[in-house]
């Protein structure tokens, strides 16, 4: 079970097939977790400013006030064949999506996000609303497939953890150990290195790099990382992995073998130690298994 049971779990909403299907992944979780589930659907007010002959500004508010409802209220029947005993509250609030959601996730224990449509190579590319709350979410951020059912979330497979060297990691492993115990599965905490730079200087040198002294301190330095996690969650398998090679190619191996991969992100836009750019947006655009983000408690 999670060490935090009852914080609530939230969910954007937006009309959208992708949408509905992150509520009702997201109506597992608040259910696994003893949470309240609560559904938000963001109304930007800019999208009232229309040219002529459109309806009226009021007749337009009114009108997108009444779809927002609507959806809302698809949304929680969604949830409630998930699962039927969560409580759902439905929010419509005013404001830019990104602002919206990051409000009403301010005291939650996860927010929830479904990802744009399947590109033609059968990956996903994610949006600037999902980017921006990764990187800006005071919770962890769950982003999930547009080819995920309910009926379809990997129940197989372990939880994929990404481990750096720094504290970043602290929080993806957290969150990764809780959602390994509950869901009883095994956990891969996998730790890359990458020695191409080192390589081509060496090479321009003349020197020799020893790469069997660098994978050592690489072990040494996930050894350093799991400390004391074991013994809090004796009852979930640990896979130690170290591997040379670019930590998005290595991760995104695992996560289509996985449930669910986590990975940690700095306050300015790390994720799993690396900078919320090409390493990081592959992993969020291209893992087929949910994914959810993890942030350090200092940069919430």
């Amino acid at each position: 079970m999670p060490e935090n049971p009852g914080q609530g779990v939230v969910v954007g909403v937006d009309g959208s097939e992708s949408a509905i299907k992150a509520v009702r992944w997201a109506a597992d979780q608040a259910r696994r977790r003893h949470a309240e589930l609560t559904l938000v659907h963001a109304i930007d007010d800019e999208s009232l400013s229309h040219p002529r002959p459109m309806p009226t500004r009021e007749d337009l508010a009114g009108m997108i006030r009444m779809r927002g409802h609507r959806l809302l209220r698809k949304a929680r029947d969604a949830a409630r064949e998930v699962a039927p005993d969560v409580h759902v509250s439905l929010v419509l609030r005013h404001g830019r999506p990104v602002q919206a959601l990051k409000d009403a996730a301010g005291n939650a224990g996860l927010l929830v996000l479904g990802t744009e449509g399947l590109r033609p190579l059968g990956r996903v590319l994610v949006g600037s609303v999902s980017i921006a709350l990764a990187a800006k979410a005071a919770c962890p951020v769950a982003l999930i497939r547009p080819h995920v059912a309910e009926d379809e979330v990997p129940h197989e497979g372990p939880v994929v953890v990404g481990v750096d060297g720094t504290r970043a990691s602290e929080a993806a492993l957290a969150l990764a150990f809780e959602e390994a115990s509950w869901r009883r599965t095994g956990l891969v905490a996998l730790h890359c290195w990458d020695d191409a730079f080192l390589s081509a200087v060496f090479e321009e040198t003349h020197w020799s790099l020893d790469r069997a002294d660098i994978e050592e301190r690489e072990h040494e330095v996930l050894a350093e990382r799991l400390a004391g996690w074991k013994e809090k969650y004796p009852d979930v398998r640990v896979d130690r992995v170290v591997v040379r090679g670019r930590p998005a190619d290595e991760l995104l191996k695992y996560a289509d073998r996985a449930q669910l991969l986590v990975v940690g992100s700095r306050g300015r836009g790390g994720v799993a130690g690396m900078l919320l750019g090409s390493t990081s947006q592959a992993v969020m655009s291209y893992a087929l298994c949910p994914v959810i983000v993890a942030r350090e408690a200092e940069d919430r």
